[in-house]
């Protein structure tokens, strides 16, 4: 487990994955994966699931741990945080799976897809083709892309991947740059982190300068806010800059009672 942020962390986590990918692939061969997934992801539902609509659509995240703060949740259960998710009216489930940096596990994902009927988003560093069919094995409905540890082959072929195989794709963005390369790799859900992976420190302009510019640049898909969104007031501010729906972690997995936290986030 690693709490201390290197000088990019980004790149640190994504040369972790790859060697527990390896690790994993040596346990279970790619074919055999593709095999094991018995049940169709929905990746439309998930889709459908963040569409705007009156209510504020929210993605609640499941996360043990975070490099920035350490260990978030003593007792954690995944499964039974998503079923309070849900019944608290949550639109869809992220599940942290990369176990190094954040504690997560892919039984995590497998526990909550059992848990829950609402779309399921495997939230982690997606470098290989690998994941891609991992996720839709363990039960995920979309997967996590991010721009910035990703380049613009990769990027495409891991959204193409996952499009084939029925997966929502998430793609992550930090600034203008990703923004037009998500744009040009034709991401239709775009997530716009207020968070830098690579220092891990939030700048919140950032929700608010990208929205204008997705929408000028002739973006016509989902925009998802994601990280520092605390309160009612964070939710209609950024729904009124043209985001449709809210990824939100540590603001509710850190209280008593999760469910009952995004309960009152969505009725504030």
């Amino acid at each position: 487990m690693t709490t201390v942020a290197p000088a990019d962390l980004l790149a640190t986590i994504v040369a972790a994955t790859r060697r527990a990918v390896r690790f994993r692939e040596s346990a279970c061969a790619i074919g055999d994966l593709a095999r094991q997934t018995v049940r169709v992801p929905q990746g439309a539902a998930f889709v459908n699931a963040l569409r705007r609509s009156a209510a504020p659509r929210i993605i609640a995240e499941c996360k043990r741990r975070s490099p920035s703060r350490g260990i978030l949740r003593e007792r954690y259960d995944a499964a039974v945080h998503a079923d309070s998710f849900a019944d608290a009216g949550a639109a869809a489930i992220s599940v942290l799976t990369e176990p190094t940096f954040f504690d997560g596990s892919p039984d995590d994902l497998r526990a909550v897809r059992a848990a829950v009927s609402i779309p399921v988003l495997r939230k982690d560093f997606i470098v290989t083709d690998y994941q891609i069919l991992e996720a839709a094995a363990l039960g995920a409905d979309a997967v996590l892309l991010i721009v910035g540890a990703l380049d613009d082959v990769s990027l495409k072929r891991l959204l193409d991947l996952a499009t084939g195989r029925g997966l929502a794709a998430l793609v992550e963005v930090h600034d203008s740059e990703e923004l037009a390369r998500a744009m040009e790799a034709g991401a239709s859900i775009i997530g716009v982190n207020s968070r830098n992976l690579r220092t891990l420190t939030v700048n919140h302009d950032v929700l608010e300068r990208l929205a204008p510019e997705y929408l000028r640049a002739g973006g016509a898909g989902i925009l998802v806010a994601e990280s520092g969104i605390r309160t009612g007031d964070d939710i209609r501010r950024l729904s009124g800059a043209g985001y449709d729906a809210f990824l939100v972690g540590e603001r509710l997995i850190t209280e008593s009672d999760p469910g009952a936290a995004l309960r009152e986030l969505r009725t504030s």
